[in-house]
């Protein structure tokens, strides 16, 4: 099984270590963790992944634990890890089947248009050989040529329009495989793999009739953006109101295609957050406490995970319902 792996395994022991803590804090929660483990079991469609794997990860998962499980390793606990994996697999194959039925594992993508923002940021759009279907606040898993078997997350930042298009911003991340080579290796007519479009991040129908808050760090903007999109598309009057928080104002990079956006949809209210040294109000963060109704609100963020732990924070503070605030896992779980 091997080489269905990336070179580097690093990423995929993390992976593997947030899904089996996943799986074992679920198990009084059967509903979710079966939803959890049939998204897992369709991501992992992508890597090649057939049934007959299943058993094998399983036999040397429970042999490792074996080996460094101590005195807390009973024959007990083997048992129930044994079961308890094999309870995970069925579902995550049950998921995998269910998905082979009307789609396929990836997508092969055509870069239509790439644009170089900054000298770390491109946004690509790209035009998938065949209908990718998604919902705006989802994300897509992304391989490059020229690094085989490698997957990495970026949110669409568009909603699902008639030509099939999305869009994503990439940032270039140190020593980033993937990120480097969308941004400085990649060009129009270049093909990509996409995996299938995941995450949870979307629209909630029970509150459509609410105001919408999207708070945005960095590349976060992406599935905000499209959220805005899609949201004013369907109720041209609703209020939505988009915070963009920067570190520079040439961090700022998306401005030019939110005032087009902005202008098609006067319910569309933004502003900017920069930080600066000695600027106390810089971060979304420290400006929440100035918005009127906002405990009335349905409130978005994206970006950068500490971003993320701050703004929810000073949500909470401000007595904002945890069921109204919505943001993708803090811990890097994105699928396979």
């Amino acid at each position: 099984m091997r080489a269905l792996f990336p070179p580097a395994m690093d990423a995929q022991r993390d992976r593997l270590f947030r899904a089996l803590t996943k799986i074992v804090w679920s198990m009084d929660s059967p509903d979710a963790l079966e939803g959890y483990l049939g998204r897992l079991g369709r991501d992992h469609r992508k890597l090649g992944v057939l049934p007959e794997h299943y058993p094998a990860v399983g036999d040397a998962l429970v042999a490792t634990l074996r080996a460094y499980g101590g005195d807390g390793w009973t024959p007990e606990a083997e048992a129930a890890w044994t079961e308890g994996y094999r309870t995970a697999s069925e579902l995550m194959i049950a998921g995998a089947e269910r998905d082979a039925e009307q789609a396929p594992p990836w997508w092969i993508a055509e870069v239509v248009a790439h644009e170089r923002r900054s000298y770390d940021l491109a946004v690509l759009t790209l035009r998938p050989g065949r209908p990718l279907p998604f919902h705006a606040g989802q994300y897509v898993s992304v391989q490059v040529s020229r690094w085989p078997r490698v997957w990495r997350p970026y949110s669409i930042a568009n909603a699902p329009r008639p030509d099939g298009t999305l869009r994503l911003h990439v940032r270039a991340v140190p020593a980033g495989w993937v990120s480097g080579t969308l941004v400085r290796h990649t060009r129009t007519g270049d093909t990509l793999l996409l995996g299938p479009a995941l995450g949870t991040m979307t629209l909630a129908p029970e509150a459509a009739g609410r105001d919408l808050l999207l708070i945005a760090g960095g590349t976060g903007l992406a599935p905000l953006r499209a959220l805005a999109e899609d949201a004013l598309a369907a109720d041209p009057a609703r209020r939505v109101h988009l915070m963009v928080g920067a570190r520079t104002e040439q961090d700022l990079y998306d401005m030019a295609d939110l005032a087009r956006l902005a202008a098609a949809h006067p319910g569309l209210r933004m502003s900017t957050l920069v930080s600066a040294p000695g600027d106390a109000r810089a971060t979304p963060a420290d400006a929440l406490g100035d918005l009127p109704g906002l405990a009335e609100q349905e409130v978005y963020v994206a970006g950068p995970a500490e971003m993320i732990r701050c703004t929810v924070d000073a949500l909470q503070r401000l007595d904002v319902p945890p069921h109204r605030i919505h943001h993708d896992p803090l811990d890097g779980e994105y699928g396979a």
